[in-house]
């Protein structure tokens, strides 16, 4: 499955970068997954579920993409779309980098992580791993600045960029990565629309969505490349994508560019499907379920 349009953020290659000091980014916005209310982009994790090992999780993991690539095809089956069209975008955040080297060998490329600092640290641990793989990096969690710097020289896409704060520190970084030879070009951007308007669960709302975006598009080190959004807490999916779909819509009338919709997790990809995302986050159905700490 392929986008609409790539991905890329001309990352040459894993690099070493400084981790200062503890993640402290703030866990936000929620998605329904297996009849409960989970985070698949941001939920915060006690730790890493148990999991098997060597051929078992090989076989655990293949299993599950089967069943999850069997889910995407029918609902753009049923939508009358090309499967073409919808990236699948693993989120393996607390997944351990032995799982994510295995769904590289399974012919995955695309991984999906919320936390500046566990993300940095698999990124070379998988490249350790399966050196050949050339995995890509999508950070698809509320993002602080101060976290730019950590985050940039390897992320292909930052899928929630929310602020004009949070665009400038991240256009500062690309630029300097790219002094540095640490990218090629702007670092490719979605802009994270709020459907409800909660400021407490992060994105912005519709109608700040013009301004942000024009200011995205002024700045040389970012490239605007379209929406991300997650169905609010208890909202009804098909009425929430279609808000989606429209807030899509007329952000792509004034940057026709922008062409990436990144909609639906394990709980209601089909439905996103149907209302034209174009790249699916899915986290438990591939991975499985992970314990949430209390709050």
């Amino acid at each position: 499955m392929a986008s609409s349009q790539p991905a890329t953020g001309g990352v040459p290659g894993p690099r070493a970068w400084s981790r200062p000091g503890r993640d402290e980014d703030v866990p936000r916005a929620a998605s329904a997954v297996g009849g409960g209310w989970r985070n698949e982009m941001n939920e915060r994790p006690e730790s890493p579920a148990p999991r098997g090992s060597g051929q078992d999780r090989r076989d655990d993991l293949a299993r599950r993409l089967a069943r999850v690539r069997e889910t995407v095809a029918a609902a753009c089956a049923a939508a009358g779309r090309d499967v073409a069209e919808v990236d699948l975008l693993a989120v393996t955040k607390t997944v351990p980098a032995a799982d994510v080297a295995i769904l590289c060998g399974l012919g995955l490329r695309d991984f999906g992580e919320n936390r500046a600092q566990e993300a940095a640290q698999k990124v070379e641990e998988v490249a350790g791993l399966v050196p050949d793989a050339a995995p890509r990096w999508f950070f698809v969690g509320g993002l602080q600045r101060n976290k730019a710097r950590v985050v940039v020289p390897w992320v292909t896409r930052v899928e929630s960029l929310d602020s004009a704060r949070l665009a400038d520190a991240l256009d500062a970084q690309a630029r300097r990565a790219v002094d540095d030879g640490l990218r090629e070009g702007p670092l490719p951007v979605l802009l994270q629309y709020s459907v409800d308007g909660d400021p407490d669960r992060g994105g912005v709302a519709r109608e700040g969505l013009g301004a942000l975006a024009a200011h995205v598009s002024g700045l040389p080190g970012l490239r605007l490349d379209g929406l991300m959004a997650v169905a609010p807490l208890g909202a009804e999916p098909d009425e929430a994508f279609a808000d989606v779909a429209a807030a899509f819509s007329a952000l792509r009338d004034d940057h026709p560019s922008a062409r990436v919709l990144s909609a639906g997790m394990s709980a209601d990809l089909e439905v996103a499907i149907r209302h034209g995302s174009t790249c699916v986050r899915v986290g438990t159905a591939l991975v499985g379920e992970r314990r949430i700490a209390s709050r």
